[in-house]
């Protein structure tokens, strides 16, 4: 069951993203540490969880944590447990992740959040199964296949510091590495589809009526930096907006603080502040001036494309140029992505 589930929720005919799956069912039978690495909302957790479901473990424990959402003071007890009277509050003795999930695969999202005393302990772990609840001294031995996700660059971290360089050595058996969706333009519609129809059941629509030729232009040229899970929301948001009148699709709601009364920023700003940022944003002498020029029109088309989520035509209505004219600047300052 959960395995068809999992299944069905990895959709996409895009060359890299099955290449991807490819990947997956390679290594999932293996009992190596697997590291799965993409941005936000390219479905990690989903990758995750299909190596657990088609590995041989598949009918064990699969243990979930993000370790970003815990703070680092718990992280530790989180992970490994504590034995009772570790500290002010233990009455009991607590079970870690590792501990519940001895024969099956743990997967730990945001890594690169983790301290470096926990890193030392995954590391023990990976390395001979063995780790101490906090408070304790009986060393316990686990048998967990581990696998990490991150949307971190973590060699670079590493290579300050900031990331265990053994630790990393040991997690990298192998890479899988999610395309972002924007590099998977042919499934931005199989997705949006497949989000519609749920919603629509989730409405208690009799059926899902299709998107119209605009909104389906507005959703195939969308950048979508926060990929799947924004493509997501994006599309149940404008299911439910929709009136239910057996019409297609029309109007999709990329951005739902789009309103001439959203606030612009803080209401609050000490005099000190303003004075501090308009002298960091004075040029200092002498300079290039075609050079400045050109870096300060960069700077304001990249901004612009942020803030427009990199709707081009919304882009060039924020920087009051036509869409051919902003096309043009993004030509002549190679700001289109390559591939």
């Amino acid at each position: 069951m959960n395995t068809r589930l999992h299944s069905e929720r990895l959709l996409g005919e895009a060359p890299s993203f099955l290449e991807v799956l490819d990947h997956v069912s390679q290594v999932a039978p293996l009992n190596k540490p697997i590291l799965i690495v993409g941005e936000r909302g390219t479905g990690k957790e989903l990758i995750a969880a299909r190596l657990h479901y088609l590995s041989g473990r598949w009918d064990q424990e699969y243990v979930k944590m993000n370790c970003a959402a815990i703070s680092e003071s718990l992280l530790e007890t989180e992970l490994f447990g504590h034995e009772a009277g570790a500290f002010t509050g233990a009455t009991k003795m607590h079970q870690g992740r590792f501990e519940r999930a001895d024969k099956g695969s743990l997967f730990l999202d945001e890594l690169a959040t983790t301290s470096a005393l926990v890193q030392e302990k995954l590391l023990r772990i990976i390395e001979y199964g063995e780790y101490e609840r906090v408070g304790g001294s009986k060393t316990l031995n686990v048998d967990v296949r581990l696998i990490a996700a991150t949307n971190e660059d973590l060699p670079s971290l590493a290579n300050v510091g900031r990331f265990r360089e053994d630790l990393l050595d040991r997690l990298a058996f192998d890479v899988i590495t999610l395309p972002p969706l924007r590099a998977r333009p042919e499934d931005i519609m199989l997705l949006a589809e497949q989000f519609a129809v749920t919603m629509a059941s989730d409405l208690g629509m009799e059926f899902f009526p299709g998107f119209s030729a605009r909104a389906i232009e507005s959703l195939v040229g969308h950048q979508w930096p926060g990929n799947i899970r924004e493509l997501k929301n994006v599309v149940e948001r404008s299911v439910y907006r929709a009136s239910d009148d057996g019409k297609p699709v029309d109007v999709i709601t990329l951005d739902p603080f789009d309103s001439i009364f959203r606030p612009t920023g803080s209401s609050v700003k000490t005099n000190a502040a303003s004075s501090n940022s308009a002298d960091s944003n004075r040029p200092s002498f002498p300079l290039d001036f075609k050079q400045t020029v050109q870096d300060y029109e960069i700077d304001l088309i990249q901004k612009a494309l942020s803030a427009s989520q990199f709707n081009q035509k919304k882009t060039a209505e924020k920087l009051g140029v036509t869409y051919h004219q902003l096309r043009g600047y993004m030509k002549k300052y190679e700001l289109f992505e390559n591939g």
